[in-house]
């Protein structure tokens, strides 16, 4: 990689190009921001969930295109944000109150102001996408005014036909990432080819990955990352292949283009996504991240084990395919071997031979919607025969165990027997005894194992009706 020089180092802030100088590049975007005294961001939580962080980044949408999309500035490490447009909402006034500015003002959509800079931010790269509605604002906390009058204000803001300068400038933008490194104040790579990581790697054993930064963000202000290598602009990692038989996803696809990309394909998978988080944070997060991170609670990863979801793993040395079922080998642990990065998550689309139907759908159980660590999350794939018989069982399970896990002994139960109440009141028991999850504060362990068993129930009578048996 060719070092850029630090005067080269710059992000482009409301129009302006404002240079990055003697300022870490673990700085969080949004302490920069203030830094340099943009304070109209505001910091609430500085985890994610609140988002009065939220700003507007110029990224690739689905179509390819550039478009404004809303992130929290709370998790983006400063140098993932490098050579990229940053609209705050100092910015958004051109003379004259945006849109959506003017229809929180006149619908009465803010009292103390302090969440407001984040909503308007959300409203604002909505507005540019055609999608202001309730999903554009579910990850802003509102604590006074009540949400009646924000949702009149996205309403009525909706009903225009974006015609400015901002929309002008987003038909000729380019969103292309270029990669730099950069030495002092902490090492930061950004490489745009997969060679180029692994040899990153091999230099620098002890460096961390990050792609989205929705989980690591988290640790910027706690811990020290001397060397990060940035993998949202690696094109290996950015591809998402269809076919008949299979679905291949790269590991730093946002979870935003996966649900719009393969929307229908995997309803299970659907619904998790859906559950995952708010906006901002579907815009960065990434599927390897979320595998990568091998947290217990993690949202899809109970899902890609219902999924029969395989890994292909990169290294200097070349590739090699595991099954995701043997990648997590304990708490935080996997089986990616030094020099490996998670390249690709492979999902077969076909259901098993000799079945005629294909029930599948997942759970998520935690304290609010979206937005919330799980308590319990669950994902089914049960395929059947003719005769309603099961032929073929996945039961995956997130945050009872110390990694994501398959219930295997209630699946190789299920195998056999009649899709039925009865068979299920079989299982729960079974269920209810297959793992020792702990209690926190968060639930305690006897439910967390009712939630398993229950969960189980629920998603036989849900499906009864599609699958042609009675409850």
């Amino acid at each position: 990689m060719t070092q850029q020089l630090e005067t080269q180092l710059a992000i482009t802030i409301n129009g302006d190009r404002v240079r990055i100088k003697d300022v870490p590049l673990t700085t969080t975007l949004l302490d920069f921001l203030r830094l340099i005294g943009r304070v109209g961001t505001k910091e609430g939580c500085g985890d994610g969930d609140c988002g009065a962080c939220t700003v507007a980044v110029v990224g690739v949408g689905v179509d390819g295109k550039p478009h404004y999309q809303a992130v929290n500035s709370c998790l983006i490490p400063l140098g993932s944000m490098v050579g990229r447009e940053v609209i705050t909402v100092e910015g958004v006034a051109n003379g004259k109150l945006h849109p959506v500015q003017d229809a929180m003002v006149k619908l009465g959509g803010s009292q103390c102001g302090y969440c407001t800079p984040g909503f308007i931010m959300s409203m604002f790269a909505a507005y540019y996408d055609g999608k202001l509605d309730d999903v554009a604002v579910e990850g802003n906390l509102c604590r006074c005014t009540g949400y009646l009058p924000i949702r009149r204000a996205a309403q009525a803001a909706a009903a225009e036909t974006p015609c400015d300068h901002f929309s002008e400038y987003l038909a000729e933008a380019d969103a292309e990432l270029m990669p730099y490194c950069f030495t002092e104040h902490g090492q930061f790579y950004r490489p745009t080819r997969l060679r180029e990581v692994l040899e990153l790697l091999r230099d620098h054993p002890d460096a961390t990955l990050v792609a989205g930064a929705t989980d690591l963000g988290l640790e910027l202000q706690r811990r020290e990352f001397p060397v990060l290598i940035s993998l949202e602009a690696v094109a290996e990692l950015k591809t998402l292949v269809q076919t008949d038989e299979f679905v291949e996803i790269g590991a730093a696809i946002p979870l935003s283009h996966i649900e719009t990309q393969l929307h229908g394909v995997f309803p299970c998978m659907d619904e998790m996504i859906h559950w995952f988080a708010a906006r901002q944070v579907r815009n960065r997060a990434t599927l390897g991240g979320n595998i990568g991170t091998a947290s217990p609670i993690g949202d899809l990863p109970p899902v890609l084990l219902a999924l029969d979801a395989e890994l292909k793993l990169a290294s200097l040395e070349g590739e090699r395919v595991m099954s995701l079922s043997r990648f997590f080998q304990g708490y935080r642990q996997t089986d990616l071997q030094p020099g490996e990065v998670i390249q690709s998550v492979w999902i077969p689309k076909g259901i098993t031979p000799g079945a005629a139907q294909r029930l599948s759908q997942s759970y998520k159980i935690g304290k609010r919607g979206t937005d919330d660590i799980s308590i319990v999350a669950a994902a089914y794939v049960v395929d059947l025969d003719s005769e309603k018989r099961v032929v073929h069982a996945r039961l995956g399970y997130g945050g009872v165990a110390a990694t994501p896990i398959r219930a295997t002994a209630v699946e190789e139960f299920l195998v056999g027997k009649p899709w039925s109440m009865d068979t299920v009141q079989q299982a729960k028991p079974m269920l209810y005894s297959a793992f020792t999850p702990l209690t926190d504060l968060r639930g305690s362990a006897d439910y967390r194992k009712m939630l398993v068993a229950n969960l189980f129930e629920k998603f036989f009578v849900e499906f009864a009706a599609a699958a042609g048996v009675e409850v």
